[in-house]
């Protein structure tokens, strides 16, 4: 089942959070805590799908508006993951097709996410869906020290 995830699911979305930074080969790297994710939920700055089965959330699709000054109203995909067990059995399509409806119906132009290099199948997926992977512009970052 697809469904709008509610606040009570939040410790199971950062669950899958943390299992995503292993996968992705940073499992330290995960710093947000469970308050802040419910601050944020709580706030509406982020949003998510969840995909559930027997009461257990086993992928979802987290992400938040932005605006681009080129193209106007953006969603942007911050975190897609199914578990490892239940990949490739339709479960990821039908959150990006829930993500992508979500977008239309917020009315914005474009979708946009991060996609690892070497994460070939994650890459295929997205050409499968008409999804260009820009390689062209490189990611900036910088981590601020601050106490929440």
């Amino acid at each position: 089942m697809i469904r709008k995830c509610r606040r009570e699911d939040i410790p199971q979305m950062l669950g899958l959070v943390k299992e995503l930074a292993v996968f992705e080969k940073e499992p330290d790297a995960v710093l947000a805590t469970l308050p802040e994710y419910e601050q944020a939920y709580d706030g509406g700055l982020i949003d998510a799908y969840v995909a559930e089965i027997d009461n257990q959330i086993i992928g979802m699709v987290l992400y938040y508006p932005i605006f681009s000054t080129w193209n106007g109203r953006t969603l942007y995909l911050e975190d897609f993951v199914v578990k490892q067990e239940h990949r490739s059995g339709g479960v990821g399509q039908k959150l990006f097709d829930v993500f992508i409806e979500e977008a239309k119906r917020q009315g914005c132009r474009q979708v946009k996410w991060q996609v690892l290099d070497w994460n070939k199948d994650a890459i295929r997926f997205y050409e499968r869906n008409g999804a260009s992977i820009e390689t062209t512009w490189w990611n900036g970052k910088m981590y601020l020290t601050n106490e929440i």
